[in-house]
């Protein structure tokens, strides 16, 4: 059974991987990938039950991050229809794709760590789409932004699933992941982002088109800044609303997004029915990226299926058995977090390993620290292999070849540069502490 499974699995990841080549949607793919890896399961085993409370169980993880990137999505979009990107991207003037680019990748960087990576990559992402008309060049923005969330997600306790995680559980501290990993995750992202200037060519960035009134001006100026405002302030309470009630992410994105669709009905309650139409929900609903979702779901439910039958636990055995050191670890841990989500490795860490009252596995020991900064950062290194990542292929269709080649390389080195970064501050550390 198990061996079938993670045959299935392997044949779905490549399929995915060669979408464009063979021509079958990735969306496609992944859903019949988990569906099968679930049958085969529910079919070798003797008792169902259990089937039945593991795919529930990972069925319900997943819908957190599904109705959590619908709420995202939906509120960015009830901020475009309002042209309220607009006061944004009217205030950037630069041209200069190579100035533009630090500007964008920086600001990910810092909103990734209090919106968190998935909300922050969907929010730059957009921004970029109204800034730049060449799509081709706005791919290698989308790639930096990728990996920019994802290096700004790793410092912070609520920036990344798995630094939330391990927070809430007591393995790191706020003060001490945001103290040792900002300057590792900085250069996470300067690295590559220096090569990549140094690779672009010089050039002025052309932006799209838009439709203007007969002034040349916003048709409703108010109403723009009114949902950018609320549209904001509702992703930057979802963190506020966790740490507050602790209740999961998804329900302070809920509760955002209400506020937004109300707000959105009153200032537009002067406008007749067919007006009200290019502003309503359904309008925005109908804009988001469905598919992507979809694809989302299939991806979680058939890692869920290899969490299931032990093989991620059995994977993390074996590493530990083999390799023994936790600094080789961590960076292989980073590494197939590209390919298998972050979440069930860090999990399966967290089991191994127990907190101890010194050394390297106390809280904010270098396992767990190091352990932050890998998985939150691993995931750049594939297109599918972050939240933030799925959420920017599915917006801009970015192929997962065209990531691979173009990149891959380019996360890599970042990914060790901030590891030896982290690995150096830790040793002059330890000196420090002996003197």
């Amino acid at each position: 059974m198990e061996i079938a499974i993670i045959s299935v699995f392997v044949v779905g990841y490549l399929a995915i991987a060669l979408e464009h080549p063979i021509r079958i949607n990735k969306t496609a793919t992944a859903i019949l990938t988990a569906t099968v890896c679930w049958t085969i399961f529910a079919l070798s085993s003797h008792e169902i039950h259990h089937v039945e409370e593991g795919l529930g169980k990972h069925l319900e993880e997943a819908a957190q991050i599904l109705f959590f990137l619908m709420g995202a999505m939906t509120i960015v979009e009830f901020i475009d229809v309002h042209e309220g990107f607009r006061l944004i991207t009217d205030r950037v003037r630069t041209k200069d794709a190579t100035r533009l680019l630090w500007i964008i990748s920086l600001i990910t960087f810092v909103l990734s760590p209090i919106l968190d990576n998935l909300t922050t990559s969907i929010v730059m992402m957009s921004l970029t789409q109204k800034l730049i008309s060449d799509r081709e060049r706005r791919l290698f923005f989308g790639g930096m932004i990728v990996i920019a969330a994802n290096a700004g997600g790793a410092w912070s306790p609520i920036g990344d699933v798995t630094t939330t995680m391990l927070w809430i559980k007591g393995f790191i501290s706020a003060h001490g992941i945001v103290t040792s990993l900002f300057l590792p995750s900085l250069v996470c992202l300067l690295v590559p982002l220096i090569i990549t200037s140094l690779m672009m060519p010089k050039a002025e960035v052309v932006r799209p088109e838009h439709a203007k009134d007969k002034n040349g001006k916003y048709e409703n100026l108010t109403g723009s800044r009114v949902m950018l405002i609320t549209g904001i302030l509702a992703l930057i309470s979802v963190p506020v609303f966790k740490t507050i009630t602790h209740l999961p992410p998804y329900m302070g994105m809920m509760l955002g997004l209400s506020i937004v669709w109300i707000v959105s009905e009153i200032i537009n309650s002067d406008k007749d029915e067919e007006e009200r139409k290019e502003f309503s929900a359904a309008k925005a609903l109908s804009r988001i990226d469905t598919a992507s979702i979809l694809f989302f779901l299939g991806i979680l439910l058939a890692i869920g299926s290899l969490q299931e039958i032990g093989a991620l636990r059995t994977m993390a055995e074996y590493l530990d058995a083999t390799i023994k050191n936790p600094v080789f670890i961590n960076l292989i841990i980073g590494v197939l977090s590209a390919i298998i989500d972050n979440v069930p490795l860090v999990a399966g860490a967290m089991g191994m390993y127990d907190l101890a009252a010194s050394g390297i596995y106390a809280t904010d020991g270098l396992f767990w620290e190091f352990l932050a900064y890998t998985a939150g950062t691993g995931g750049s290194l594939l297109i599918i292999g972050s939240a933030a990542g799925v959420a920017v292929m599915g917006m801009e269709k970015i192929d997962f070849i065209w990531y691979l080649r173009k990149m891959t390389f380019l996360a890599l080195i970042g990914y060790l540069a901030g590891a030896v970064v982290y690995l150096l501050l830790e040793q002059f550390s330890t000196l420090a502490a002996m003197f």
